[in-house]
């Protein structure tokens, strides 16, 4: 009986990234939401004509990972730079790399404004609950309780208010074409995350509007737990306070065009 030979796929490096190690603390999920943002860029073909604006934050090298045109952005100004790309050159794609201490706190002026006017752009969001890179100080999504370098004894939404979900926050104005909520804490998580990265884009090259995927996301080091126990976290407590789906879908998006 003849025995049938299965193909095997390839597992490789996305064209859209550059063969570099990357300076991420062990267990850190923004390695994971890079190879997406790579490997949307690759099927849609994007690279030789997109621009990535990097933020300042635990992503600030960025531009060294991506091979596309990268710009390196002022604290929260991402939004700002990717709309004067995009009205002085409408041809190319443009995205942003952002985390929460960036787009959500210093950013949130540009972020909100960005999304009002329906600007042609896509926001990557990071949403790791935390400022990681400077001392793991509470964030704009710090959650009620959770303990920080900054709230040694837990949030207090008494003093330093509630945290700010954001895509909650721009699905109540009327420019948004796109926004959604995901994770990369399972291999399931991951395929959602990729599905919305690629609504995302797909939304800007159909010219539609502003879109925004908000990744929820671990940071070990600066949550003082193992990576497996980082993921197990953030699926307890995160998720819940951070809903995760879609908040805003565009009739007739084409994905995978």
């Amino acid at each position: 009986m003849a025995v049938q030979k299965r193909e095997s796929a390839i597992f490789d490096r996305p064209q859209a990234l550059e063969p570099v190690r990357m300076h991420y603390c062990p267990g850190c999920t923004h390695g994971i939401v890079h190879r997406l943002v790579a490997e949307v860029m690759d099927e849609l073909g994007l690279t030789e004509r997109a621009v990535g604006i990097a933020p300042v934050g635990c992503a600030v090298f960025a531009y060294n990972y991506f091979t596309c045109d990268m710009i390196e952005a002022a604290h929260g100004r991402a939004p700002a730079v990717a709309t004067g790309v995009k009205r002085v050159r409408p041809d190319l794609f443009t995205f942003t790399y952002q985390g929460d201490g960036d787009l959500a706190s210093i950013g949130i002026a540009e972020t909100i404004h960005a999304a009002a006017r329906a600007e042609n752009i896509s926001i990557v969001f990071i949403n790791n609950a935390v400022y990681g890179m400077t001392g793991g100080q509470m964030a704009p999504t710090t959650l009620p309780g959770m303990v920080t370098s900054t709230t040694p004894f837990g949030r207090d939404a008494k003093v330093a208010g509630n945290p700010i979900r954001v895509c909650e926050l721009l699905a109540a104005l009327d420019g948004p074409a796109y926004l959604a909520r995901v994770a990369v804490t399972s291999p399931s998580r991951v395929r959602e995350a990729k599905q919305a990265i690629q609504k995302a884009f797909q939304a800007q090259l159909e010219e539609l509007g502003f879109s925004l995927v908000e990744v929820l996301s671990t940071c070990p080091t600066r949550w003082g737990m193992r990576p497996q126990d980082a993921l197990d976290w953030l699926e307890e407590n995160m998720v819940p306070y951070y809903p995760l789906r879609e908040f805003v879908v565009p009739e007739g998006l084409r994905v995978g065009r």
